[in-house]
């Protein structure tokens, strides 16, 4: 569920999800982001739902 910028709702359902590594931190983990583009108000924005180190 992510917050709409704009109007402040909550926004259940995202249009597209993926998966994306970030570069390595000093350690040598990635953190892998799970990113969601939602759409509220005739505007579409992205939102980060969930970071892991892998």
């Amino acid at each position: 569920m992510a917050k709409c910028p704009d109007c402040g709702k909550d926004v259940k359902t995202a249009k597209k999800t993926w998966k994306m590594a970030g570069k390595p931190d000093k350690a040598g983990k990635r953190t892998q982001l799970t990113i969601g583009l939602f759409a509220c108000c005739g505007k579409t924005f992205r939102q980060v739902l969930e970071k892991k180190k892998i």
